[in-house]
């Protein structure tokens, strides 16, 4: 079964921050495997643009080097790297200042869509949009595509909107959320929108409740500076976490188009009810199995900043009035995990006893690792000795379903760059949706100041995540998922 590849036409791409780390461990790899895949014309053009002092072929040899590092090597054939190089260009900027713009103009094409990926600290977006307009680089087939954390809070997030809607439409401004980008992503509302055996069971009525789990192995590494200003509610829970959320409870749109979509999220967070403190649980890493502590990692003995967060989060609406959304994220976990668990209600009644009766039904979409979708189901025990209940998957994961085309289902960054490219907007955050989340999140960051009755639960390196978000399940009846190794 091979995939149909989706061609695009000529482009300029500018990747602001070209010499980044983004850039190097994702943009560039991703630009790369489209290339292979066949999907770059012959007339696409690749600049890099940031401070440090190269020339095209020196930026060339930056790139090489990306490639051999993130790229297995049976995918580099000498000839096509070569090809893929000769798509490079590279202009020494000054962001702030005058250096280096006119020589990125005269790069530039009037007659191909230009794209202008902000790779760069937040702290830029304004002034680099600034740029692109009062050099005249901007026209109306003009995208710009920014990374997250789209402001600190509501109001940094509304002057952020206000900065970009000063010289770029709502419909050129592209905020990129990698989460939106994976394959089983977007196979969620295939499996809800395309399938009439989920979307009547899809409800209050039938769900008991919804799991989203999003946990690293890793601590904040280098990340320290930032993270312990941010936090996992904002750096995790307002973006990520919410995106997923909103694919799984948002109705269904009239039809498969950016606004359309969006529209329906939009509604999600509007309907999310203010969440009590005690339905939240924050938590922070302790040192563990030769891992450091949180407070190790920042450098900051005293820091009250969580690495982890559990919430019981509520939608007011027809659809899930009484299906309760459980929200968990965190650094240093036992296991690298992002799934979705959708928990269906137990049969209203049971012709088997006890002993015989199965469990619930559970549908577990996994963005990482091994993308997948699990439908849990009870079938009788095989073997003579009276009607024995088990629980079997029915498992759909990707690397076995699809066999060799599996390793060319496209990285989030590849088809969302792609979709910049076609200007589709449909797996991008919209303006009012950014500032919605934040108008949800910003009171729980509120009531964390200065209450040291909600300072982090400490939890160990390696492990599950603190006690006492286990017991925010089971003082309802519920349990996690276990997060396995």
């Amino acid at each position: 079964m091979a995939s149909r590849i989706i061609p695009v036409g000529p482009f300029d791409l500018v990747v602001f921050g070209g010499t980044g780390d983004l850039a190097r461990r994702k943009i560039l790899p991703g630009l790369y495997r489209r290339y292979l895949a066949g999907q770059m014309p012959k007339e696409a053009q690749l600049i890099g643009a940031a401070r440090s002092k190269l020339d095209a072929d020196g930026y060339r040899a930056f790139v090489r080097e990306a490639l051999e590092e993130f790229i297995p090597e049976a995918q580099r054939p000498v000839e096509t790297v070569q090809g893929f190089l000769a798509h490079l260009q590279y202009v020494s900027i000054n962001a702030l200042g005058p250096e280096g713009w006119q020589e990125l103009s005269q790069l530039l094409r009037g007659d191909v869509v230009r794209a202008f990926y902000f790779s760069v600290t937040p702290s830029l977006f304004s002034a680099l949009a600034a740029k692109v307009h009062q050099h005249g680089l901007a026209g109306p087939d003009c995208r710009i595509v920014i990374e997250k954390p789209f402001g600190h809070n509501l109001a940094s997030a509304k002057a952020l909107n206000a900065e970009l809607a000063t010289y770029f439409d709502e419909t050129q401004v592209y905020r990129i959320d990698h989460y939106l980008g994976k394959e089983t992503v977007q196979n969620l509302m295939a499996v809800r929108f395309g399938n009439i055996l989920f979307e009547p069971l899809w409800n209050a009525q039938y769900i008991d409740h919804v799991q989203i789990t999003v946990a690293e192995t890793v601590g904040v590494g280098g990340r320290g500076s930032y993270y312990d200003q941010s936090g996992a509610m904002r750096d995790m829970v307002q973006n990520h976490l919410m995106q997923l959320l909103c694919l799984t409870a948002m109705e269904p749109p009239a039809q498969f188009d950016p606004d359309a979509v969006r529209d329906e999220k939009l509604k999600v967070i509007r309907a999310l009810q203010p969440v009590a403190q005690a339905d939240i649980v924050r938590g922070q890493y302790m040192a563990a199995g030769g891992m450091p502590g949180y407070l190790e990692d920042v450098g900051d003995p005293a820091s009250s900043t969580e690495s982890f967060v559990a919430m019981r989060a509520s939608i007011a609406n027809w659809r899930w009035k009484g299906t309760p959304f459980y929200l968990r994220t965190g650094k240093r976990m036992r296991a690298r995990m992002s799934e979705i668990v959708v928990r269906f209600k137990q049969t209203r009644h049971s012709i088997f006893d006890e002993e015989a009766r199965g469990k619930p039904n559970e549908l577990a979409i996994r963005l990482q690792p091994n993308e997948g979708i699990d439908l849990r189901v009870t079938i009788k025990e095989p073997g003579p000795g009276g009607m024995r209940l088990i629980d079997v998957p029915l498992d759909m994961t990707f690397a076995e379903a699809l066999g060799p085309d599996a390793e060319a289902v496209p990285d989030a960054y590849e088809r969302l760059i792609m979709d910049v490219i076609r200007g589709n907007q449909t797996l991008f955050m919209r303006g009012d949706e950014v500032e919605a989340a934040w108008a949800w999140t910003d009171p729980i960051i509120s009531a964390w100041k200065g209450d040291r009755r909600l300072l982090p639960m400490p939890y160990e390196a390696g492990g599950p995540g603190p006690e006492e978000a286990l017991a925010l399940m089971h003082r309802d009846d519920r349990r996690w998922k276990d997060i396995r190794v």
